[in-house]
């Protein structure tokens, strides 16, 4: 398959099911919104030594959030419910609870009950109070600017993480353009986030070491600069590879989200010094989600 002039590999994305849930968070304007989002949702790129991933997943307009102001709705993801509760109450605690003017509310309303307020609450020292509007109970923490209004649970439902596809091109400002070009276009599909830096990674792995310290080590398959002395999958003439990584809260959403970012990647062509796109798996022995790429392509 070639579209554009870039080749899409005979290959597949290979995922893994994850535990995932949404949480609104509100602030007087957008940019105090947006800061307690970004700190609750920083070092969260991989499980492997985050906890979680997560990521804004879109701006709210006032008429989409339950208290009428600015907002952004965020989604974590973790490998069990035990570590996804651990993680959403630290991140909410420290980065949100802390955030001048904030407020959270579940995003997810199915699947089972995770705590976010519930225990949040007890930092009020016993001023806390509670309050029950349309069968939802919010708890009102009195802070130095007022007070912090938590809804005490959110949702949790089963989800979709690690699907991926990986840019190949002739230099790095190029692989880089189409990154780019991806990322902006996904960002507009619901229901995914991409837990990257700006959506995308350079230090793509493989599962194991030389070293039996380390579960994961570099991908060297795909490294240029070592084409010449490990079992390379780069032809001539590619120095430069980025992958995109998708969690989802579904199948047919990652699939979605990578279909739409390798269009993006695509629509630059081979003009552009994008020579293929591939995808990283484990032969198929891991992840119970396979995302074949011409399937999402064709």
């Amino acid at each position: 398959m070639i579209i554009n002039g870039v080749t899409i590999d005979d290959t597949f994305a290979e995922a893994f099911g994850m535990k995932a849930t949404r949480v609104i968070i509100t602030a007087y304007n957008l940019k105090w919104a947006y800061h307690a989002a970004t700190a609750a949702t920083g070092f969260a790129t991989s499980v492997i030594a985050c906890g979680c991933e997560a990521g804004i997943e879109r701006r709210l307009e006032p008429d989409e959030t339950p208290d009428g102001r600015p907002g952004a709705a965020i989604l974590m993801f973790a490998v069990s419910a035990k570590e996804l509760a651990k993680q959403l109450e630290r991140r909410v605690g420290q980065c949100v609870l802390t955030c001048p003017t904030s407020a959270a509310f579940a995003g997810i309303s199915d699947g089972e009950s995770l705590p976010l307020g519930k225990n949040l609450r007890y930092f009020g020292d016993g001023f806390q109070s509670s309050k029950l509007i349309g069968g939802k109970r919010l708890w009102r923490v009195p802070v130095m600017d007022g007070e912090f209004l938590c809804e005490e649970t959110t949702g949790m439902v089963k989800a979709v993480g690690g699907g991926n596809f990986l840019i190949l091109a002739e230099s790095h400002a190029q692989a880089l353009a189409a990154g780019e070009a991806a990322i902006e276009a996904m960002r507009k599909v619901p229901n995914v986030i991409m837990p990257f830096p700006g959506g995308i990674v350079r230090s793509g792995s493989k599962v194991g070491s030389k070293y039996k310290t380390l579960m994961a080590s570099t991908n060297d398959a795909f490294c240029p600069t070592i084409r010449g002395i490990t079992r390379s999958e780069l032809s001539e003439g590619i120095e430069a590879v980025l992958e995109i990584v998708i969690d989802g809260l579904n199948e047919s959403d990652v699939r979605n989200a990578m279909r739409v970012g390798i269009s993006a990647a695509c629509a630059l062509g081979a003009q552009n010094g994008i020579c293929r796109i591939t995808a990283g798996n484990y032969g198929g022995n891991l992840g119970q989600f396979h995302f074949h790429l011409r399937q999402i392509m064709s």
